[in-house]
């Protein structure tokens, strides 16, 4: 939804859809299992949001945005908060859980093959590859995100003043976040026309 088809204030609460355990458990799994070199969060959101509308957009980057600051891995954090938000503490398990279990029976497989594995031809380029795309799927994610926060004037002061100070700047995240985020949720802030 873009910022200016906003819903007015007074309109109904969505309806969260029924979403299944074993529906979570699959999604997550497959999510956990195909992704490499990172771009987790951006496949979360094309699973989640686009293709099974569990969530809105706006829904979603806010687990995001606290799946960034909170310590731990940010997409097992993102897959917490999707799970919670779906079915509750028991969706929260179901989704890490799942998350975890495809990679950690490949991790244990590509340790004991990894020797023969580095000694195929063209196994480092097909690996760049996989990189390539995943950035390419991170750098579509921050567009969207980028677009569904920009709500106005002070919302695109706020993050390009972050991006200044952590990327340019180097400022401690903690210290940008402490003093940002006050301002964004300010600037957010639905109001009364």
């Amino acid at each position: 939804m873009a910022p200016s088809e906003q819903p007015p204030l007074d309109s109904p609460p969505r309806i969260k859809p029924h979403v299944s355990l074993l529906a979570i458990y699959r999604t997550f799994f497959w999510i956990g299992l195909f992704s490499f070199g990172g771009g987790l969060s951006a496949w979360t959101h094309r699973e989640i949001v686009l293709l099974r509308g569990w969530m809105t957009n706006e829904e979603f980057f806010s687990g995001y945005s606290l799946g960034q600051i909170l310590p731990g891995v940010n997409s097992t954090n993102l897959a917490v908060y999707v799970g919670q938000h779906l079915r509750g503490a028991v969706g929260a398990v179901t989704a890490l859980g799942a998350m975890l279990t495809g990679p950690f029976v490949v991790v244990i497989l590509a340790a004991i093959t990894y020797d023969r594995l580095s000694t195929i031809p063209g196994f480092q380029i097909a690996m760049q590859g996989v990189a390539a795309a995943a950035i390419g799927l991170l750098v579509r994610m921050a567009i969207t995100a980028g677009q569904n926060a920009a709500r106005g004037v002070v919302s695109v002061i706020v993050m390009a003043a972050t991006f200044v100070a952590i990327a340019i700047l180097k400022l401690p995240l903690l210290l940008v976040a402490a003093v940002m985020a006050p301002i964004s949720v300010y600037a957010s802030w639905p109001r009364a026309q």
